[in-house]
């Protein structure tokens, strides 16, 4: 299961370059659940996901990945109706960025869209359980948390004019 936090950006972190990142791109066969592949770097990657409903302000998803040939992705990307989403992810470890220790162990995935998703940068977290989630302070860089509501899901974004 993945647990997670979703957050727009106040002010991106300097140095940005620094931080380990790869480009994506992503589209949607299906929403419900979610069946999306994805590009990353080199990869190709089916995922299953499916969101479910706790009483908690963290999204909490079952998660299940296939990798795919790129002939299969390609294949794939042919039959999504949506747009596609296109954006770098950058990996930042939390504690070493913040030199705070509370934040040992998380890592903050910064997206930076591109396309007609130019201009949005959204932040997500990964925690190891509801708790860790709901106690959760963002970083200064943070800004609005936007973990609960849909238009800042990545296949809304694909889906969008």
């Amino acid at each position: 299961m993945e647990i997670e936090r979703k957050y727009l950006v106040a002010k991106l972190p300097d140095n940005l370059e620094q931080y380990e990142h790869l480009e994506i791109e992503q589209a949607y066969l299906c929403t419900s659940p979610t069946l999306r592949i994805r590009r990353m770097g080199d990869s190709y990657i089916l995922t299953v996901k499916e969101r479910i409903m706790l009483d908690s302000t963290a999204i909490h998803n079952r998660e299940e990945e296939f990798q795919l040939s790129e002939e299969s992705y390609n294949r794939l990307l042919a039959k999504c109706d949506s747009g596609h989403v296109a954006k770098t992810r950058y990996r930042i470890d939390l504690a070493k960025q913040t030199g705070n220790a509370s934040y040992t162990g998380l890592t903050a995935e910064l997206d930076v869209f591109h396309g007609r998703h130019e201009g949005l940068l959204l932040v997500e977290v990964e925690f190891p359980n509801t708790e860790s989630a709901n106690s959760f302070t963002p970083p200064d860089w943070f800004g609005e948390d936007v973990s609960s509501d849909p238009c800042f899901r990545n296949s809304f974004l694909a889906s969008m004019p």
